[in-house]
This record gives structure tokens, C-alpha cells and sequence, in this order.
């Protein structure tokens, strides 16, 4: 009874890693006062965490992953090798399995989206603490897509490709380029970066066999991708 009365009284000690004010102040507002949680820091860069874990006890990180001087992949590398015993969440806008597989191989057990509402997040929050992992929907989706594709053998180039065969990004991108959208307006549908939607593009080329965009119009046009 004793220790129960101890886990269901610990108080959650938070801290807030983001490079924008904004996004620390809306999370602060979400969990000010929730039962079980204490946010008891925030940091503006990667830089600072280490110094601030010094001080400061910590029992879990939300974690952005683009910031200035030392970014969130960095930061939570630098966290699981000096503090192991900490829980690191990334929390970002970012879905790519670039950004996912990074963070987790640096030490992250959770992935979740800011898009996400305040249940998931505490959900995410109690379930690290309780030393589980815990993924959004989307990023679970990516990884579980990742893990087949890595054990499945390759397919053959006479075996023909369909759209199944795509990720749920490459299908929004291979949408937007059948209405003529270019990379800089693609990514700033997206939310995503040109260079991350130039990489999906040429990705797309070489996976549906095709030489240029035209090729990759046909496609999501036979594919019924768009009107």
C-alpha cells in the first residue's frame, strides 16, 4: 500500500525544451495546475538543457527537435548519455522517418505531434514515466511501415508498383505535384521543408520508375490520385 501511495502521489516533474516562446507558454497554460505534473523548467535550445539538468531534478523532456546551437536531436543524445534515468518525448511537427529514426536512436521513448490535444499528451507524459513508449498514431503508423518494408524482400522491377506501395507523405506530395504545385508551395502546404519535399520527389521518381514530373502526374492521374 505504501508504495502505491508513492507512485500515485509523485508529482511528474516536467521540463519544457522549445525554441519558441509561444509554443512553451501554450504548453504551460495546457498543463498548468493538471493533476500529477509540475513543470519546473523550460529551455529555450538544446544548449541550455544540460546545464539546467544539473540543477534541477527532471523526471521527463518535451522535446522539440529544430532548435538554434544545439537541436533536440543533440540535446536528447546529450541527456541519454549524462542522464539516463531521464524520459525524453520529442514533440514536434515533424512525421519524416528521418526525424523519427534520429531521435529515437539518440534515446527519445516518445513521439508526438503538437498537433495533438491535451489527453494524448498527458496519455504520452504518465506512460514514459511508468517506463513505457508512447507514439502518436501517425509516427506508429511510420514506423510499423518502416519495419515491414525493412523485412520484406525488394521487389522485383518487373512487379508493378501501386499506390499502397506509398507512404501517406509521398501520396500528399505526389498529389500536389499533379496540381502543378511547385516545391517552395508544396512545403508551405505541408508545413514541411523544400529540400525535405525536393528529397520526397526524387524518391518518388525512382520508386515509381518514372524520368521527370510528367511521369509522376500520369501516375497519380491513373492511380485516381486527382479529379
Amino acid at each position: 500500500m505504501g508504495l502505491a501511495l508513492i507512485v500515485v502521489n509523485h508529482m511528474v516533474r516536467l521540463l519544457l525544451v522549445d525554441d519558441h516562446k509561444i509554443i512553451r507558454d501554450g504548453l504551460k497554460a495546457l498543463l498548468l495546475g493538471e493533476h500529477g505534473i509540475d513543470i519546473v523548467g523550460e529551455c529555450n535550445d538544446g544548449n541550455q538543457v544540460i546545464g539546467f539538468l544539473k540543477k534541477n531534478a527532471v523526471d521527463v523532456i518535451l522535446m522539440d527537435i529544430n532548435m538554434p546551437v544545439i537541436n533536440g536531436i543533440e540535446a536528447t543524445q546529450l541527456v541519454t548519455d549524462n542522464f539516463s534515468n531521464i524520459r525524453v518525448i520529442a514533440l514536434t511537427m515533424h512525421n519524416e522517418d528521418a526525424y523519427i529514426t534520429k531521435i529515437l536512436k539518440a534515446g527519445a521513448i516518445g513521439y508526438v505531434m503538437k498537433n495533438t490535444g491535451k489527453q494524448e499528451l498527458l496519455t504520452a507524459i504518465r506512460k514514459v514515466v511508468k517506463d513505457g513508449n508512447y507514439f502518436t498514431e501517425d509516427v506508429a503508423k511510420i514506423m510499423f511501415s518502416k519495419f515491414m518494408k525493412k523485412n520484406m524482400p525488394p521487389k522485383q522491377n518487373n512487379v508493378l508498383i501501386t499506390v499502397d506501395d506509398l507512404t501517406r507523405r509521398e501520396v500528399e506530395i505526389l498529389q500536389l505535384i499533379a496540381e502543378e504545385l511547385t516545391n517552395n508551395q508544396i512545403a508551405e502546404r505541408l508545413f514541411i521543408s523544400p529540400r525535405t519535399v525536393d528529397t520526397h520527389r526524387r524518391n518518388l521518381l525512382q520508386k515509381l520508375s518514372v524520368r521527370n514530373t510528367a511521369g509522376l502526374v500520369k501516375f497519380a492521374i491513373q492511380n485516381g490520385l486527382v479529379d
